[in-house]
């Protein structure tokens, strides 16, 4: 029964003279669907609505149409129920469709099980007649079983019927052996008497036939539209029922499954995949999902089934294949457009997905069935995306759609946002502007010129005093400039330096420039300092005008750069002055000049060197400091890319291979080439960039490094010093041009000694210098903290190899060498980490021991063994992988009471790091996790780990079932494909492994004993010369044969001469000379002389004795004897005797770390507590002597 009140135009109480009963109504079910039938089949009014049909050229295509709603979901709830038949018996094998338009009538037919033609017990009816003729009756009322197919409140065909002037039920049912037929009229409420009949031949089928009752639906007839939509539902069938035939009309229709359905659309859709890709993918992961994508022309499309019903609005089927599709493609949508606030509705945007699935008891928004809304975790199976599937979509062209989408929003956003007006006057901070900008026509005349910071305008500015301000403005740069080559437009409008630019130069986005005549200045001048970074700036800018203004580049003399010295060269005799705009073109000079002699020169490290007489003599000669770029052609546009784009990586290590040292932009030349500037100049600061970040193989050091070793090995006494204090002094001896705090940072770097740092620390950490709790960033102020070199670094950098060095130079001092030679590639003891321009590197640590035994073994003449990766104190397990990489697992272990005890992380992951994924664990809001933790207690020191975590009952039993050391983040890999470095001749290279990295260092060092074996019998044969001369020289003054006190000094240098006494000048470069008595340095040779008998006129004249002779000769046997055994020993007894000698001091330094864990070690366990170690399997063993 329905209870409902009659419509009226005027409320209760404006008719008061109306009866309750005139109000409310009873209906009956029948008269309430007629009455409103909107609550049931939807709108019974024509609409007007693009959607998908079946046009007149037989193809799929979408169309506006005008239809009623109403009339297309009955007809489809029997094209439904002929579909589900397929679910009860899959031997159906066929669908038939009858229209017929001049008849007003539809047939559809299905073979397979008929409807059992049985009385229901309960309703004393036909089976038949109970489906089709009663209301709320259905086989789906069981919500505990899990069905798949469409019907499921009980109206479904029964509405068909109650729309239909006459409808037609006739099925044949096998195991009864009997058909059925039956009809009923004028919407449902006149029934004929069922006509059984004899099924003789054994059919199965059913058919219902009907003529819809077009009064209800506003109709006369059923028009072209409509058909073609139902037929367009037909193919649906086609398309969505697998192993089946469907007919229209008497015509098969040629599709079969899905794939080739959705392959119809292709015709129709814009589809604007990439050339040559595949218009449509296909994934049919498993018997309830098909899934095909396609991309869209900017709008998400849509088509999908659920258990055969077509959802044109979509739901949660849909969303469930588009979001992991969004989420799998998010990643390189940002890599690709830069952005990374692309938000997942504007991926989805460009997807057309079409969707089959088979739903358990799928539930929906209303009884048209349009959208979905059953929760995914109800859908009784999932789709999953296969890397393989969002690959091909990836590849598909959508990603190049999505950016070029990007590209187009951002300029509009730019274009809205950029002013491009010709104002005179603009209020910008630091802006000093000419004083014609901005007005025509002298606009043309004037020149901005961009300076590299504060103090580099402050220089501009006393040379403008030369050159007056009506030509001239000047705007100092924060910094480095924006790299917009990959940028995003929010990040590009919200930079204030670009978009100060643009206003000073009045540019406009997207507008192409033929001349300056439209812009507030004719010229932009770019003045930064002569060093690396300085031409990184020019770089940037030129990169900047290049993407976003590249017409720019066409107009001749737009750009231009304002050179200043980096070297001044004065005569100390005559005061002429020579400049030099780059540090090669002045070294070429000075190797031809005698420098240090005849000329004294000046070092300018920055604008902010030169001084106000300085600026007005550079603005006074403009036409040797300013020099034009010449306009652009396509090769210089495409090196400009190179050398900024992120995609260009691999074309930026090629460009970077062909560097060679000494090059130079020949600043003679009035214009310039860009493609000159990319190649001889910007080449420069990418390797100066990569030399800062990436290692040298030799000694394994990067420059800051090795100027900290120097420095601090050239300390007297190695005393200790406070970092503050040994930075500003390695500074000033290296001529380190980063300032004191990045030295004190790199001190305190080669000072760690905790887990996951140095294996090898080189200074001693006399304080507090991080620990592994957080890595390191609790280190305290430098100046609070002492270091020296530590004793084990002289056995790995041996003294004796200091004299064989190739040492630098820089403003005529000698520096830190070119690098050092250790006993064993330290490049590998210490690993390495970091990023330049066009390379990486990542090089992980390695124990000191199974580097010693393979340099053994290549020098026995033995295979080399493979290496792990190794870390000092580090307590957990490392095994290999695939493709390079290694595992590494922390330790955890289930004890006996349930609690999991952690007694080592992952290397560097910190111990606070790990406490604070025990607290997301703990915390009930967080989801993400295969388990969550009830407490935990955290029992550990700086130097080792002890946690203790607690489980209740069903999060204790998961733990043995999951996969615990990936939840608790205690498993990591290592890479080791990725080891890069500078080779001997300071050329990057790529090692395929830590062994080949090995045989490399092993043919070098070799080749640098040799040397220093050399080095070690000159020293000894020169100071077994001087003994000889010594001892015959005093021996000669005591025998009173040679005279030399009161005589004139040429007259005993004649002497001298005569009896033999051989000349010795000053001491060779990095040539030893030790006291004949003491083994220790004399500096008697270290000061010029012309004589070559300084030696023998410096000795004391206590030491003509005949005892001073016989320690002379005494000495000079032994010298004789040291030589004759220093070349009898071969180069591996001397690298295997540093070897031993290191090996020692290396097991003490272990020592000590046993002590001092010893002291830090955590209480033992009871002996009676049974533990289950945690652990994950190894693919395979590698033998390693750090086993």
């Amino acid at each position: 029964m329905i209870v409902e009140s009659s419509p009226s135009t005027q409320s209760t109480s404006n008719a008061p003279d109306r009866a309750v009963e005139e109000i409310y109504k009873k209906k009956s079910q029948l008269e309430h669907i007629l009455l409103r039938p909107d609550t049931y089949i939807g709108t019974v009014e024509p609409e007007e609505q693009e959607m998908w049909i079946f046009g007149a050229e037989d193809k799929i295509e979408k169309k506006k149409i005008k239809y009623v709603p109403g009339l297309y979901k009955i007809v489809d709830e029997i094209l439904v129920n002929a579909a589900d038949n397929k679910i009860r018996d899959p031997t159906m094998n066929t669908i038939k469709v009858v229209i017929d338009r001049a008849q007003n009538f539809i047939s559809i037919q299905n073979n397979g099980k008929g409807i059992p033609i049985l009385i229901h017990k309960d309703e004393q009816v036909y089976v038949p007649e109970l489906i089709f003729g009663h209301l709320l009756t259905s086989s789906n009322y069981d919500d505990t079983e899990k069905k798949v197919t469409g019907g499921r409140n009980g109206y479904g065909a029964k509405l068909c019927n109650i729309f239909s002037t006459e409808f037609t039920v006739e099925t044949a049912d096998k195991e009864q052996k009997k058909k059925y037929f039956q009809v009923f009229k004028n919407n449902m409420s006149v029934k004929s008497e069922p006509k059984i009949t004899a099924n003789t031949r054994g059919e199965e089928y059913t058919r219902i036939s009907f003529k819809p009752d077009l009064s209800k639906f506003g109709m006369t007839e059923m028009d072209e539209d409509f058909t073609a939509l139902i037929k367009k539902r037909v193919y649906d069938m086609a398309g969505t029922v697998d192993g089946i035939n469907v007919y229209y009309n008497g015509t098969k229709i040629p599709v079969k499954g899905f794939k080739q359905y959705v392959e119809l659309y292709t015709d129709s859709m814009e589809i604007r995949n990439a050339e040559g890709k595949k218009p449509i993918i296909h994934d049919i992961p498993s018997e309830r999902w098909q899934v095909s994508f396609a991309v869209s022309d900017g709008q998400f499309n849509q088509v999908s089934f659920v258990n055969s019903i077509s959802t044109p609005k979509g739901g949660t089927h849909v969303n469930h294949v588009a979001d992991q599709l969004v989420k799998g493609l998010m990643a390189d949508v940002q890599k690709k457009t830069g952005n990374k606030n692309i938000k997942p509705f504007q991926i989805k945007n460009h997807m057309c997905i079409f969707v089959n699935c088979l739903i358990e008891n799928p539930t929906f928004d209303s009884q048209t069935k349009e959208n979905m809304t059953l929760k995914t975790s109800a859908f009784g199976s999932t789709y999953q995306a296969s890397e393989k599937f969002i690959s091909a979509v990836s590849k598909s062209g959508i990603i190049d759609n999505i950016v070029k989408w990007v590209k187009y929003k951002e300029d509009t956003q730019m274009i809205k946002a950029d002013s491009g007006k010709m104002t005179k006057r603009l209020n910008i901070p630091k802006l000093e502007d000419a004083n014609w900008a901005g007005v025509k026509p002298k606009n043309k005349r004037c020149t901005l010129i961009l300076t590299e910071g504060d103090s580099a305008k402050a220089l501009v500015m006393s040379g403008l005093s030369v050159v007056g301000r009506d030509e001239y403005g000047v705007f100092p740069l924060r910094g480095k400039l924006l790299n917009v080559r990959d940028a995003s437009a929010t990040a590009i409008m919200s930079n204030a330096e670009i978009t100060n630019v643009k206003s000073i130069l009045g540019l406009k986005h997207g507008q192409k420039y033929t001349s300056s005549d439209e812009l507030r200045y004719g010229k932009l001048m770019i003045m930064t300092d002569q060093d690396h970074d300085g031409s990184h700036i020019k770089g940037l800018l030129i990169n900047f005008i290049d993407q976003m203004f590249p017409s720019l580049l066409d107009i001749p003399g737009f750009l231009l750069e304002f050179i200043t010295p980096i070297i001044r060269c004065t005569h100390k005799r005559t005061k002429a002055r020579k400049t030099f705009f780059t540090i090669p073109e002045y070294e070429n000079w000075a190797l031809e000049n005698n420098v240090n002699k005849e000329w004294i020169p000046k070092y300018f490290k920055g604008l902010g060197t030169s001084d106000r007489n300085d600026a007005r003599e550079y603005f006074g000669d403009l036409p040797t400091h300013v020099k034009e770029f010449q306009t652009a052609d396509e090769d210089d546009r495409k090196l400009i890319e190179m050398a900024f784009a992120k995609k260009k990586v691999t074309d930026r290590k090629e460009w970077l291979s062909t560097y060679e040292p000494g090059i130079f932009i020949d600043h003679n030349v009035q214009k310039i080439k860009i493609s000159d500037f990319v190649n001889r100049e910007l080449m420069l600061f990418s390797m100066a960039d990569n030399i800062r970040s990436i290692p040298s193989l030799v000694d394994g050091f990067k420059p800051g490094q090795r100027k900290a070793f120097f420095g601090t090995s050239k300390r007297p006494n190695n005393a200790e010093v406070k970092v503050a204090q040994l930075a500003n002094h390695i500074a000033g001896k290296t001529h380190y041009h980063h300032g004191e705090t990045s030295m004190a940072s790199t001190v305190i770097g080669m000072a760690q000694d905790f887990t996951g740092t140095n294996n090898v620390n080189l200074f001693f950490p006399a304080g507090q210098f991080g620990t592994r709790i957080d890595g390191g960033k609790s280190a305290a102020s430098p100046r609070y903290l002492n270091t020296r070199l530590e004793k084990i670094a002289r056995y790995v950098f041996h003294p004796d190899d200091d004299p064989i060095l190739d040492y630098l130079t820089e403003e005529n001092n000698s520096i830190e060498p070119r690098w050092y030679i250790p006993i064993l590639p330290m490049v590998l003891v210490n690993g390495a980490d970091g990023i330049g321009t066009g390379w990486s590197t990542s090089i992980p640590n390695y124990n000191p021991i199974d580097i010693v035994n393979n340099l053994h073994r290549l020098m026995d003449g033995e295979d080399l063994v493979v290496m792990r990766p190794w870390f000092r104190g580090f307590q957990g397990e490392i095994f290999p992988g695939a493709d390079g990489r290694f595992t590494v697992n922390g330790i955890a272990e289930i004890q006996a009471d349930g609690n999991i005890k952690v007694s080592e992380l992952p290397v560097r992951f910190w111990t606070d790091s790990f406490k604070e994924h025990l607290e997301s664990l703990r915390d009930p809001k967080e989801k993400k996790f295969d388990i969550a933790i009830m407490d935990y207690n955290n029992n550990s020191t700086d130097c080792t780990v002890d946690f203790t975590i607690m489980l209740d009952g069903p999060n204790l039993e998961k733990a043995h079932t999951i996969d615990l050391l990936k939840v608790l983040k205690m498993t990591t890999s290592i890479s080791t494909s990725n080891i890069v470095c500078f080779d001997r001749n300071e050329k990057i290279k790529k090692y395929a492994s830590p062994e080949e990295v090995i045989r490399e260092f092993y043919d070098l060092r070799l080749e640098y004993y040799q040397k220093r074996k050399d080095n070690l019998i000159s020293i000894l044969e020169d100071n077994y010369v001087r003994a000889d001369n010594k001892a015959r020289f005093i021996q000669l003054v005591i025998d009173k044969k040679l005279v030399y006190i009161d005589r004139k000094e040429e007259d005993v240098i004649a002497d001298m001469e005569k009896n033999g006494l051989e000349k010795i000048y000053a001491k060779k470069k990095n040539v030893l000379v030790v006291n004949e008595e003491e083994d220790t340095p004399t500096p008697d040779a270290s000061k010029e002389n012309n004589t070559g008998y300084e030696y023998l006129f410096d000795i004391n004249v206590r030491g003509f004795t005949v005892k001073k002779v016989q320690e002379l000769l005494k000495y000079r046997q032994a010298r004789l004897e040291e030589v004759e055994a220093t070349k009898a020993t071969s180069l591996h007894e001397f690298w295997k005797r540093d070897l031993k000698e290191f090996t020692k001091q290396w097991e003490e330094l272990l020592e000590k770390d046993k002590e001092m864990l010893s002291k830090n070690k955590p209480k033992a366990p009871s002996s009676n507590t049974k533990r289950k170690r945690i652990v994950k399997p190894k693919p395979k063993k590698i033998e390693s002597d750090s086993e």
